[in-house]
């Protein structure tokens, strides 16, 4: 099947009882057993399984082209499993630009516990020399957040496999609609499920993704079902929803948001654009060997620094000021900010989700802010 098709059926199964056509949330936290003790439906508690669970994790595997999903309660508990699964002592490389909420998570909750260094992935040899005996993960993630910069997935995963070490990849920017690395070498994929996959900013969630089903998936199962940090049965009826549209609300993400970035290229205030479309993003063309389009989040440096950054977004009357992306309406805010004290992205850097709203009166309200 094609991936519109995934979106739309993996994740639903019709009703065996009343034959309702979009499947029911089971908010039972647990479940029948037979005379013998058994569990004849699959499902004991829902803590370790929920029908409605299964259906998202189904979708999830099908468009990653996985063997298994793991669904849970926000992006950063997926992550946050991943490293749990590590063996203490463990060493990983991740990007010098990563997410700083799973940045500041490894620096401060597996402080002593796992040793990391943050490496350009953009400069192999670099990432080679950072590679010790230890090392267990590469973490990719790509697009980045802010800079937008994209890693070489394909020739990451072939350094990493030499030294048999784990490659996952953050692809919460990209999606599996524009962009599969377990066909490019990686093991694992992590989604921040709250973003395009749910697509409409009003619901938490995070998922895993993995090639083949092996001694560390079993590691990371076992921690989904102990830890517990899980999504609610609601949760996923309601990704399960959004996934639905994935593959169309990408594609009018990924045209409104290249139209603008070609707008702010041209624009005299404009100091510099970040996003992977245009010919003049430094891995263009990276971008174009490993993705089907760019996504909807652009990046952009405005002339002068944090004043003149907060000035745009405190200016915008269609563009709202807020965190996060991928829903329908566009979002916009000063990054750094956000990030705190320790941050390396420019004081004069802006983050745009672009939504689904009419390009002509996004670039319109852009204009007016920017005068």
């Amino acid at each position: 099947m094609k991936i519109e098709t995934i979106a739309i059926h993996a994740g639903n199964r019709i009703d065996a009882v009343t034959k309702a056509v979009i499947e029911p949330i089971t908010l039972s936290t647990t479940f029948e057993r037979s005379e013998d003790g058994n569990y004849p439906a699959g499902y004991i508690y829902s803590r370790s399984d929920n029908p409605n669970r299964n259906s998202l994790e189904n979708v999830l595997a099908q468009l990653e082209g996985g063997e298994d999903a793991c669904a849970f309660a926000s992006g950063n508990s997926a992550g946050c499993a991943i490293f749990q699964a590590l063996e203490p002592g463990s060493h990983m490389i991740a990007p010098d630009d990563m997410y700083h909420g799973l940045r500041n998570q490894l620096k401060q909750v597996f402080k002593g516990i796992i040793e990391v260094d943050f490496v350009d992935l953009i400069n192999l040899k670099a990432v080679e020399a950072a590679i010790r005996p230890t090392t267990a993960l590469l973490w990719i993630e790509t697009p980045s957040n802010p800079l937008l910069k994209i890693s070489d997935i394909q020739e990451l995963s072939k350094l990493a496999k030499a030294h048999h070490i784990i490659v996952v990849c953050d692809n919460t920017f990209a999606t599996p609609v524009f962009q599969n690395p377990l066909a490019l070498g990686c093991d694992l994929v992590m989604h921040s499920t709250t973003k395009y996959l749910g697509g409409h900013s009003d619901v938490l969630g995070g998922a895993l993704i993995t090639k083949t089903k092996n001694a560390f998936w079993d590691k990371i199962k076992n921690v989904q079902n102990l830890a517990g940090a899980v999504p609610a049965p609601f949760d996923c009826y309601m990704t399960v929803r959004g996934i639905k549209t994935l593959p169309y609300r990408m594609r009018g993400h990924a045209e409104n948001a290249f139209a603008i970035a070609r707008f702010l290229e041209d624009h005299p205030n404009i100091e510099r654009v970040y996003y992977p479309g245009l010919e003049s993003h430094p891995q263009h063309a990276i971008a174009k060997k490993q993705m089907k389009s760019f996504g909807g989040v652009i990046s952009f440096l405005v002339k002068g620094g944090a004043e003149e950054a907060r000035k745009v977004v405190n200016t915008v009357k269609i563009f709202t000021q807020a965190t996060s992306l991928g829903g329908v309406e566009s979002l916009i805010e000063h990054r750094a900010s956000v990030e705190g004290p320790d941050t390396k992205t420019p004081q004069n850097l802006i983050r745009a989700s672009v939504g689904l709203e009419n390009v002509e009166d996004l670039i319109e309200d852009l204009k007016q802010a920017l005068k």
